[in-house]
């Protein structure tokens, strides 16, 4: 029942009209043959994976799940799952965004965002398998020896081999100061690796031939806290001299969790019983090392919400113009049926407009930022590498915690439009919801995203990275302030602009004061900084539609409709948020642990 369309035109509108990413690109040596023609070819037949291979194997992988053999420790994913995974390899998807040195592409990380949105829309828990192995890719490429490249990165890139991050243990979870798993230093320069870790994802499954497995683990002179942790490569099979595979390592996954949502991944408690690693990176340096995976699993997550919402969007609208139930208030619409479509109610138009308003702001966003990475990562400029690299820190908690706790609203809502049939699994929607609600806690629950934005991103910088951001939306606000067609727009975003400034002033103070403070006003703040990170983009999208809304193309219209409720219905939102933020940390922390 439930369907897909992979949303193009939008994508599009986002990388070609508001961003320009084709000019951008040419900035970059690595990038500059890089043109919308090409990216839109790949994006369709991205598109058209997602679509005709990933989405009709969802709602049955939810179904079936992943079994464990306890006797062999080997995983099997749902059905279709692995042949899935061979069209993907076969199609060169892995290798999209990859180093050409080892295999890879070339393509913008841009471009593999907008791929990864669709993917997550058709089928989020298959997408997890081949979406950790990036992070994995990236960490190696930056953090490996040359001979660690070597044996790894044309495996990973070729999609013939997949990577996990390893970093939970049962008794931490953000907190990884307090992990125990130990490496004993070899005699041959490897490690003996041995602890427990759980809640990792795609950690064993026969998709691939391989899986190399990143863990964190402490050496034997290692301090204490989060400066004595180190990294390591564990691959479940050893690897030969020639690069062929030997022995299984002694890495298993104990038992697999038995989870809400997700159903078609693989979440596995691994259990390393002296298996053999390598060092990457520098010993008790591995937490930094770690992180260009985790950043890049944050912005994952962000992407995975996103494509949650799109696709929950696009069946409740079907739904809604399809159910008839009650009449208009305001008198039928369809006099011949014995009902009018529920489309017609404001409050079902309500719960769309609020998960469009999310997919489409969230799609902005999450694409914009990537562009930044992009400039970090292949831009000769030095000084643009130093902005942007700024700014996509200062993004990307925004990323992950507003767009997910954004995605659970939007399929949430979008569940209820179906009323009963929402609840039903054949219809597809509930599992949108149970899928959304992982996002908001792993990567880093959202509370510590927001811990990150106030604590360490704004107030840890005096402000620096904000004010680079907000220079951009004064600059806008100026441009645009004088046409009178933009004021609807300019207006709440100039005065939730100065609204932030002086939130943020008045934290740093109180936080000088009681670092508590910042606990109790983060969780706000972040969705106060989400909402206007939304206002600046969907600002410069509707000057843009405005410009184009008499082309006889009615995305521009929607576009328009699309804008304007979200500055009506949904910004409003801020001023309680400030409210609430400013009320500070005493109602929290006031009662005594005995009345709890």
């Amino acid at each position: 029942m439930a369907q897909y369309t992979p949303q193009l035109r939008d994508l599009q509108f986002v990388l070609h009209e508001l961003l320009d990413v084709s000019s951008e690109f040419k900035q970059m040596p690595a990038h500059a043959d890089i043109d919308a023609d090409t990216i839109n070819a790949v994006l369709e037949e991205g598109g058209k994976f997602a679509a005709e291979v990933l989405f009709p194997i969802n709602l049955s992988g939810d179904a079936e799940g992943c079994k464990l053999d306890k006797a062999s420790h080997e995983v099997t994913p749902p059905t279709g799952f692995k042949e899935a995974y061979a069209k993907y390899v076969e199609g060169g998807w892995p290798a999209l965004s990859c180093d050409p040195e080892y295999g890879g592409q070339g393509l913008p990380h841009t471009v593999n965002q907008c791929f990864y949105e669709m993917l997550n829309s058709a089928n989020q828990a298959w997408t997890m398998y081949p979406g950790l192995s990036h992070g994995a890719y990236e960490c190696l490429h930056a953090h490996g020896t040359e001979e660690q490249k070597r044996l790894y990165l044309t495996k990973l890139v070729s999609g013939e081999w997949t990577g996990t991050m390893c970093l939970t243990e049962p008794h931490c979870g953000t907190d990884l100061g307090m992990l125990r798993t130990k490496a004993e230093p070899q005699a041959d320069g490897t490690y003996k690796i041995t602890g427990q870790k759980i809640f990792i994802s795609a950690g064993e499954h026969n998709l691939a031939e391989n899986i190399v497995h990143l863990v964190l683990a402490r050496l034997p002179d290692a301090p204490a806290g989060s400066k004595g942790i180190s990294l390591f490569i564990v691959p479940k099979f050893h690897i030969k001299a020639d690069g062929s595979l030997g022995e299984r390592n002694a890495i298993h996954c104990g038992a697999l969790e038995h989870k809400m949502g997700i159903h078609g991944n693989a979440t596995c408690q691994m259990i390393l019983d002296g298996a053999v690693g390598t060092l990457v990176g520098e010993p008790h340096k591995g937490l930094a090392a770690m992180f260009v995976m985790m950043n890049a699993a944050r912005l994952g997550v962000g992407n995975q919400s996103i494509g949650l919402t799109e696709v929950a969007y696009q069946n409740a609208v079907a739904y809604a113009k399809d159910r008839i139930q009650m009449r208009s208030l305001s008198g039928p619409k369809s006099p011949d049926k014995p009902a009018d479509s529920i489309i017609v109610h404001p409050d079902v138009r309500k719960m769309l407009l609020t998960a469009r308003a999310f997919a489409e702001g969230g799609r902005a966003l999450a694409v914009y930022t990537v562009v930044q990475l992009d400039k970090e990562l292949s831009h000769p400029d030095e000084d643009v590498r130093k902005e942007a690299a700024d700014e996509v820190a200062l993004l990307t908690p925004i990323i992950k915690a507003f767009l997910t706790d954004n995605g659970w609203l939007a399929t949430s809502h979008c569940m209820q439009v179906f009323g009963g049939h929402g609840y039903i699994h054949e219809w597809g929607m509930e599992q949108y919801v149970r899928d959304a609600r992982i996002n908001m806690i792993y990567e880093g629950t959202n509370t510590v995203q927001s811990l990150d934005l106030l604590g360490r991103k704004i107030l840890g910088d005096n402000g620096k990275k904000l004010k680079a951001f907000g220079k951009k939306i004064a600059e806008f606000v100026e441009e645009e302030g004088v046409r009178e067609d933009m004021q609807e727009f300019i207006n709440p975003l100039a005065d939730l602009g100065d609204k932030v400034t002086k939130l943020t002033t008045e934290l740093g103070m109180k936080a000088f004061g009681n670092a508590d403070e910042v606990g109790g006003a983060s969780v706000d703040y972040l969705r106060v900084v989400g909402h206007l990170t939304f206002a600046y983009l969907f600002a410069r999208m509707a000057k843009i539609a405005l410009e184009k809304q008499n082309s006889g193309d009615p995305f521009y219209t929607a576009k328009l409709h699309t804008i304007r409720f979200y500055f009506a219905k949904l910004l409003p939102e801020t001023a309680s948020l400030i409210r609430t933020a400013r009320a500070g940390v005493a109602p929290l922390m006031a009662m005594d642990e005995a009345l709890f």
